[in-house]
Parts: structure tokens; C-alpha cells; sequence
């Protein structure tokens, strides 16, 4: 069962560019449709759409499409993150 802070935490990595859907189904076993469902059942139309129209097709969002340098999950700049929860928040 996914709890609230879960769907936070799913919410914020739908949103990063550079973490893919495949990091989000290793962490939380949800598929790409199922994170797109879960996007659009918790955000305001307007904000899935938005959304939506920034990572459909970008290269970052699918690890099929990276560049094979890109090893990975995360930006360097994004603070670390153990258990799901960020760090020093």
C-alpha cells in the first residue's frame, strides 16, 4: 500500500527532470501509466497537463532514450536521499 508520503515523494520524482520513470518502479513498483494515473488523480487538471507536456518525450524521463553516459538517478545537486526521505529538509 502506498502511503501519503509515498504519493509525496512519487509527486516530486514525476517532477525532476533527470529522474526517470525506471527509478520511481525500482523505489515504488508503480509502472509509468501507473505514475501518470497517480498524477493525474493527485494534481489539479491544470498542473497535469503541465506536467505532462514537460516530460512527454524528454530524453531524461526514460532510460531507454539517456545518453548511455548518464549513469545515475539523480542530479548531482539534488540532496541526498536515504529511505525515501530527503536529508536535512
Amino acid at each position: 500500500m502506498i502511503t501519503p508520503a509515498d504519493i509525496d515523494r512519487i509527486i516530486e520524482m514525476a517532477w525532476e527532470d533527470r529522474t526517470p520513470f525506471e527509478a520511481i518502479e525500482l523505489q515504488f513498483g508503480l509502472q509509468e501509466k501507473e505514475v501518470i494515473a497517480l498524477m493525474r488523480k493527485e494534481m489539479k487538471t491544470s498542473s497535469f497537463r503541465l506536467w505532462r507536456k514537460r516530460t512527454q518525450g524528454r530524453t531524461t524521463k526514460h532510460a531507454a532514450l539517456r545518453s548511455q553516459n548518464i549513469m545515475r538517478f539523480k542530479c548531482k545537486r539534488q540532496k541526498t536521499i536515504s529511505r525515501n526521505k530527503i536529508s536535512k529538509r
